[in-house]
């Protein structure tokens, strides 16, 4: 609330410069605001009495609107990246998986690699596991596994994350 929004019969009051300037009507406050040529801000509301501040308000809100657009502007996002994988991969496939696997994880982002199993395939589950483990152990050098591989219906997942040190090359 500003200015003639605010209708506390006392508000405890803050200058512009910092100062407490102590408990007021709420009128005198406006009327010391006026004359200064700034905004009456209440502050605490809740407060017992509510605390007001005299500031320019509009400078007020556009230097809180510039902190929080540097604030957006350090968040950084974690995607997570799916790569998927059959049993049967042949070598050179998972090594540019990996190799894709790596690139994502140097970038920041999660990765989860899937195995997809197919009608016999779902009885050798364990090849599946070998498979990922294998998978983890070429990527250990950027990534460490965040959930290992566990059966999900007919596929079987892994989760990696990015080692802290990897990402900030």
């Amino acid at each position: 609330m500003i200015n003639e929004q605010i209708r506390d019969k006392e508000v405890r009051l803050i200058d512009a410069d910092g100062t407490q300037m102590g408990v007021m009507p709420g009128r005198d406050a406006q009327r010391i605001a006026d004359e200064k040529r700034l905004d009456l801000v209440k502050i605490s509301p809740t407060a017992k009495p509510p605390v007001c501040k005299i500031m320019d308000y509009s400078k007020f809100r556009f230097e809180q609107s510039k902190r929080e657009k540097e604030a957006r502007k350090k968040q950084r996002t974690i995607e997570v990246k799916e790569l998927r994988l059959r049993p049967d991969t042949d070598t050179h496939d998972v090594e540019v998986k990996v190799r894709k696997a790596i690139e994502f994880l140097k970038s920041g982002d999660k990765v989860k690699v899937a195995i997809r199993f197919r009608g016999r395939e779902l009885g050798r589950t364990e090849i599946g596991y070998g498979v990922l483990n294998d998978f983890a152990q070429k990527v250990s050098e950027f990534g460490q596994i965040e959930k290992p591989p566990k059966m999900e219906a007919r596929s079987m997942a892994m989760f990696l994350a990015p080692k802290k040190d990897s990402a900030s090359n």
